[in-house]
């Protein structure tokens, strides 16, 4: 996959230079370019030459000078320019392999790139590292990265991955240590396999390799109808097992969920790390909890007006509780509606996998005048659900109008809204 620019930002060195939407960057300074590393190490020079090939067919060579840390402002459309490798491991608790047929074709790519860990923070297992892989980590000292541990019991590991690399994970581990390569590491709970003992030799091992191990999330396996293998799902015993056993080591946190299986109340922000694997749903509900703490809130709107939270039963927990307070403002009714997911079963209950289907079967006949659903419903940068239908097909429906939340860890564009109507 070649350097192909996605877009340029407005105002900067790119668009002065006319530099445009499907325009390949061929090199910089001579030198070819595989990935976004490159091409930033590559522009840290007050002094550079592009080649540049547009999209019509026309070579350019560009010299031009800047300041040393300024950017060109160019957004490419991939942060890999050769291909993204893929995931070559089998996991027993993989959620792409118990996707059904017709959803959005992104959600079946597999990946297990550590330049994309480094750079946008996905998780890779390291059981397609190589020594070059190594070698260009070490020289240009990469990293945090973040890595599905699992577990560091070898044959524990290459029965859960069914890949024989991956007994190596703890020898790889110490390597990053041994070279000061700081990671964020992960461990999908499957209870008969990684629990219990098993978790404990886990955060053991990892314990000793100190501070290179910068934060630990334990989330639970998701299992869906679709799902053939035996797994079990994370009960409320498991739960309370699992938050006791992580309890006794640092910068361990166990997801959102484990909490409310356990029906203990969410931990307060400092247990929470930093927030560094938010998209895992470490701290997500505190984080919501606490920003909408921070607002503050109109005591009266001008006119009666009811809304609604299409959420997910994982948010329900924080939803409700910023509900209850929205409903003392004079003139405002706020209902909570999770959505149940039909369509996944029961076992599935984040918002990024509810379906038009579950959503309009919800919301179709509750008395609102407005329904506020978070983004991450939604593909980004559009209005397309998981089974490519569309936000105005939902409409069509229900009847209902709707609000996106954009930013699903704050509260700040409703008390906007809110506060646009006093």
């Amino acid at each position: 996959m070649p350097a192909i620019v996605n877009d340029v930002i407005k105002g900067s060195i790119a668009e002065e230079l006319g530099i445009g939407q499907g325009d390949e960057i061929i090199s910089i300074d001579n030198t070819g370019m595989v990935d976004m590393i490159d091409y930033n190490f590559l522009c840290k020079s007050e002094f550079l030459t592009l080649e540049v090939k547009k999209k019509c067919g026309d070579t350019e060579v560009i010299e031009l000078e800047k300041d040393y840390d300024e950017e060109l402002g160019i957004i490419f459309e991939s942060a890999v320019f050769d291909r993204v490798r893929p995931c070559l491991n089998h996991c027993i608790f993989c959620f792409v392999d118990q996707q059904p047929k017709g959803l959005r074709e992104t959600l079946y790519v597999k990946d297990d790139d550590y330049r994309l860990s480094y750079l946008q923070g996905t998780y890779i297992t390291l059981t397609n590292l190589t020594d070059k892989d190594k070698d260009r980590i070490k020289r240009m000292h990469l990293g945090p990265f973040y890595i599905s541990v699992h577990t560091t019991n070898p044959d524990l590991r290459m029965k859960m991955l069914r890949n024989p690399n991956a007994g190596k994970a703890l020898e790889n581990l110490q390597w990053l240590r041994k070279n000061k390569i700081p990671f964020h590491a992960q461990i999908v709970l499957c209870p008969g396999y990684n629990d219990g003992e098993e978790l404990e030799r886990t955060l053991n091992d990892l314990a000793k390799l100190k501070n290179t191990v910068l934060s630990v999330a334990i989330v639970p396996v998701g299992i869906t109808q679709f799902r053939k293998s035996g797994l079990k799902q994370v009960d409320k015993k498991c739960a309370i097992e699992t938050i006791n056993i992580a309890s006794k080591y640092k910068r361990v946190c166990c997801s959102d969920e484990f909490f409310l299986l356990a029906g203990y109340d969410i931990p307060q922000s400092k247990y929470y790390c930093g927030y560094n694997q938010l998209d895992d749903g470490v701290g997500t509900l505190r984080i919501l909890l606490d920003d909408f703490e921070s607002r503050k809130l109109p005591k009266k709107i001008s006119a009666p007006l009811k809304i609604s939270f299409a959420t997910s039963f994982a948010a329900k927990y924080a939803i409700e509780r910023i509900a209850e307070k929205l409903n003392k403002i004079t003139n405002l009714t706020v209902t909570v509606n999770p959505v149940k997911s039909n369509y996944w079963g029961k076992n599935i209950t984040v918002a990024g996998l509810i379906t038009t289907d579950d959503l309009i079967r919800t919301v179709k006949d509750i008395d609102t005048d407005l329904v506020i659903i978070p983004s991450v419903m939604l593909k980004p940068y559009s209005q397309e659900f998981l089974k490519k239908k569309s936000l105005d097909y939902v409409k069509q429906h229900t009847g209902k109008k709707f609000f996106v939340v954009k930013d699903i860890y704050s509260m700040k564009e409703v008390v906007d809204m809110l506060c646009g109507l006093v």
